[in-house]
């Protein structure tokens, strides 16, 4: 039961994400850009496990996988805008994002190799 509640909830936050940009993208992109998934997922893994230091690693991880992120949607908007079809320049984009995060946890490894790169489950 408590897997379906998860499912519904996060379903849910991204029909609203979706019906809400469709009346105006600036709210859409708010609600987006607010960390709901993050906090949703804090919510989750403190129910699961009440373990509070595995929540600050993953704040901690999210902070800096988060900055990988940011080119993502600066170069997605500038090859829509120089008339590029949406899908190669979603491909395109989400390329640039993989390499960024590659980019990242290869730094992360390099500076604190226990401290801050994600660990596996």
């Amino acid at each position: 039961m408590q897997y379906l509640v998860k499912v519904v909830v996060s379903a849910l936050l991204i029909v609203l994400v979706s019906e809400v940009s469709k009346r105006t993208t600036l709210l859409g992109g708010l609600l987006a850009s607010l960390p709901l998934t993050s906090f949703i997922a804090f919510i989750w893994l403190y129910v699961d496990t009440k373990d509070t230091a595995k929540i600050a690693s993953l704040s901690t991880d999210i902070f800096w996988l988060v900055l990988p992120s940011l080119p993502f949607f600066l170069v997605l908007p500038a090859l829509l805008k120089h008339k590029m079809d949406f899908v190669p320049a979603l491909l395109i984009s989400t390329g640039v994002l993989f390499a960024c995060y590659l980019f990242t946890l290869w730094l992360l490894k390099l500076a604190a190799p226990a401290s801050v790169t994600p660990t596996a489950p």
